[in-house]
């Protein structure tokens, strides 16, 4: 999903920077009022288990292949504002060092996977929060469906940039993005799954104030 120089119209990757550094720049306000000793703690660790996941990428189909984005995960942890922090930190270094997405097209993967992914990722939880029972399972559940959920929309708009960029067609790059990120969201879905029922088996502290729902132990 990460989009090299070269593939998008000026006036979009100028237009998606915008909104992502619109977007960043609220994020670092309200981390001024949020950060705590805790919270700095978990913001690092989060970043560099998103910033390594994202390193790894397992084959798809047709010689494809797809990376771990850690949206919803950083969103349950840190909160959607946060979360769109670390996925900015980690896409700007992943251009900058690893030259993994262009540099002029850092905001549109910003916006992307660190804007679009993360706040679909915590409209879900929101809405699990208000509507989903109190149980271990309907946690897990919703944040299998927001993983899923952030990389399909990630994907949905990086295909409507592309196509009004006049790179790809509308009608070739929607089904050929989204079908290939569909699978590559299963695969987000069973990581997001596993990290935090390691994290509910050995802190569950660190998800019960994000939680959709109130992750407890004896919940089923």
């Amino acid at each position: 999903m990460h989009i090299p120089d070269g593939f998008l119209a000026p006036e979009v990757a100028a237009g998606t920077a915008v909104v992502a550094a619109g977007a960043v720049g609220y994020g670092l306000r309200r981390a001024s009022r949020t950060l705590d000793d805790r919270t700095v703690p978990l913001l690092g660790v989060t970043g560099a288990f998103v910033f390594a996941a994202q390193m790894l990428n397992f084959p798809v189909a047709g010689g494809t292949s797809g990376h771990f984005l850690g949206a919803a995960l950083a969103a349950v942890l840190l909160g959607p504002w946060l979360a769109c922090l670390v996925l900015a930190v980690v896409l700007g270094m992943q251009a900058l060092v690893f030259a993994d997405g262009g540099i002029s097209a850092l905001g549109a993967n910003i916006f992307n996977m660190g804007v679009v992914g993360v706040l679909g990722a915590g409209l879900i939880v929101a809405t699990a929060r208000a509507l989903l029972p109190r149980s271990r399972t309907a946690f897990l559940g919703a944040a299998a469906v927001a993983a899923w959920a952030a990389v399909m929309a990630g994907a949905a708009a990086c295909a409507a940039e592309l196509a009004l960029s006049g790179t790809i067609p509308l009608n070739t790059v929607v089904p050929a993005m989204l079908s290939v990120h569909a699978v590559i969201g299963v695969g987000e879905a069973v990581i997001t799954v596993a990290a935090l029922s390691a994290i509910l088996a050995s802190r569950p502290d660190l998800v019960a104030g994000r939680a959709p729902v109130l992750a407890t132990a004896e919940g089923v």
